[in-house]
């Protein structure tokens, strides 16, 4: 029995779905590519901070994924807090 097709078959599915199992990694971006609104959220949970680093995520919400933007701050404190806020500018969490 020839091996070869049923290789080729397996390895075009494996590329198929390769594509969606890294579209769900996270992505560091800059303040200028974070949308209004999502600003406008992470500044008024701040709490006078510093923002340290922002990264675009795909998280599990209610059973859906969903891309939320996660920002690190480092309070006036020392402290370090995430902000976790949806695409549309919702604020998910802050801990």
């Amino acid at each position: 029995m020839n091996k070869k097709p049923f290789v080729a078959i397996f390895l075009s599915i494996l590329l198929a779905f390769s594509g969606s199992v890294f579209a769900d990694e996270d992505e560091e971006v800059q303040w200028d590519d974070v949308p209004p609104a999502v600003q406008k959220t992470i500044t008024e949970n701040m709490n006078g901070g510093i923002i340290e680093e922002i990264e675009k995520e795909t998280e599990r919400i209610s059973g859906r994924k969903t891309r939320i933007y996660e920002a690190g701050v480092r309070l006036p404190d020392g402290k370090k807090i995430e902000i976790k806020v949806g695409k549309d500018g919702k604020l998910i969490d802050k801990d």
